[in-house]
């Protein structure tokens, strides 16, 4: 048994309990640009535990249960722990990099940290099979690739509630640090690798650009 993904979901079970059941404490630990820029930096990471509501709660929960096992099978727990926390924070300090100047801003959920996890064990495991709405069969490296798009067009369009932002950064967390825990990959899946880079390319061309 994987205690360290028993203890995740866990604290974000108590802590989300925690939040949907008191506002003052909600507010204090959410992802509110303008409190980490005056100094609240525990936001940073004590937004990635909080959530909207149960949906939102469960869908992360869920999609973490699948693809943590992945990435345990390959890495280990401990690197799955780091995986998991590291893609949080690059998510944290992605939307920070996006969002510094809106001091109103605000988000909360694991998802930059679901996301890491799961663009991690589609760079170790390419070839699975996922599927979209759970039916339409597609190769995991696709549906990497098509998520992070998507994701640069929610970031574009800013038409919803959605932080595509964290969800961008902790992708790249997941890719990076999966990457230096197990650099073999460059030579055994150097194809895959390049193309889970482009959509990441893609957005930083994009923002040094001006074009998001």
């Amino acid at each position: 048994m994987n205690t360290i993904l028993i203890a995740i979901i866990a604290i974000n079970v108590l802590i989300s309990y925690k939040g949907f059941n008191d506002l003052s404490f909600f507010r204090k630990y959410e992802f509110h640009v303008g409190s980490i820029r005056s100094g609240e930096q525990i936001r940073m990471i004590s937004s990635g535990f909080l959530h909207a509501d149960l949906t939102h709660l469960i869908f992360n929960m869920l999609t973490l249960w699948f693809f943590a096992p992945v990435v345990s099978s390959y890495l280990g727990n401990f690197s799955f722990g780091l995986i998991y926390f590291g893609s949080l924070i690059f998510g944290s300090l992605l939307t920070m990099v996006f969002h510094k100047n809106d001091y109103g801003y605000r988000a909360v959920g694991a998802s930059g940290a679901v996301t890491g996890v799961l663009y991690s064990a589609i760079l170790l495991q390419p070839d699975m099979m996922l599927g979209i709405f759970f039916i339409i069969p597609i190769p995991a490296y696709l549906f990497g690739i098509l998520y992070l798009l998507y994701s640069i067009y929610g970031m574009k369009a800013k038409n919803d509630n959605i932080g595509h932002t964290a969800h961008f950064g902790g992708a790249i967390g997941g890719y990076l640090i999966t990457l230096i825990k197990d650099p073999q990959l460059f030579v055994n899946h150097t194809l895959m690798v390049v193309l889970l880079a482009i959509p990441i390319v893609i957005l930083f061309v994009m923002e040094k650009t001006g074009k998001l």
